[in-house]
């Protein structure tokens, strides 16, 4: 799709999309772009309230012009104040305004790793990011979480057995483990996928029970201890697994086939093409 253009049904376009379904009719109604309006809304409409971790209600306003002083930085300035500045008609925006909406308690958390390095940075006169922050960063935009209720899944995974995964060991992968998109950066290139699509996964071992419970309740525990996660555990980029997500069974057509996953550039050297 041209993605100068809204689709009021961009859900629809990708399963990636599934951490959004809740949200898919209010955004069908949405004849033209949203505005600051239309996300300041969402909050009610879930019948949540959105904290940063300093405890201020999130919302969402103009962007900035012109050159800013620490506090009005964008990442100071959610944690001081609340206010997220987005950009109007823009995709890369716009999701991490729902990802926000979604996952809110992770957000919280890599808004304060980001302002207390940077803090931490300009006192000392630091001009180059930690570990912490690049790892912050790289999930934030193109960050996957796995959850599986089997190790040998898992172990898969984490040695970049994409063809026992994915193919040999399809349908336990279907039955015992999801993906769940993150990144907004992610979720912008699934308006268009292509082969080489790479997330920085972080995987959680999760009880067999998980995959019972509804897709908002499976939500809200992925953003619980995603949270305690990003601020207990992460480090550096060495804490993300690489995961190439159009191998998932049934994300793109394509993957229907057993040649698909014999694409060694994609399925094997994954982590160097995104």
């Amino acid at each position: 799709m041209n993605t100068h253009d809204w689709n009021p049904n961009f859900v629809d376009l990708s399963p990636m999309f599934e951490p959004f379904l809740h949200l898919k009719e209010y955004f069908a109604n949405c004849v033209f772009w949203p505005e600051h309006t239309h996300l300041n809304k969402l909050a009610l409409l879930q019948n949540q309230q959105v904290l940063t971790q300093s405890e201020k209600k999130i919302c969402f306003v103009p962007q900035g012009t012109g050159r800013q002083c620490f506090e009005q930085n964008y990442e100071s300035r959610i944690y001081l104040t609340g206010q997220i500045q987005t950009r109007a008609k823009n995709w890369h925006d716009f999701f991490n305004a729902l990802v926000w909406h979604t996952f809110p308690r992770a957000k919280s958390a890599l808004n304060q790793l980001h302002y207390q390095a940077q803090l931490f940075e300009s006192a000392n006169k630091i001009k180059h990011r930690c570990a912490l922050r690049d790892a912050a960063t790289l999930f934030d935009e193109s960050g996957v979480i796995v959850v599986s209720s089997e190790k040998t899944l898992i172990q898969l995974l984490s040695d970049f057995e994409w063809k026992e995964l994915f193919w040999r060991q399809r349908k336990g992968t279907l039955l015992s483990m999801r993906f769940f998109v993150f990144g907004h950066g992610l979720y912008e290139k699934a308006l268009n996928p292509y082969v080489g699509m790479t997330g920085k996964g972080i995987i959680f071992n999760v009880k067999e029970a998980f995959f019972t419970q509804t897709l908002i309740k499976q939500l809200h525990l992925i953003d619980s201890i995603l949270e305690s996660f990003l601020l207990q555990v992460l480090s550096s980029n060495s804490d993300l697994t690489p995961v190439p997500l159009l191998g998932y069974p049934g994300w793109v057509e394509d993957n229907n086939s057993e040649i698909y996953y014999e694409n060694k550039k994609y399925f094997r050297d994954c982590h160097k093409s995104d």
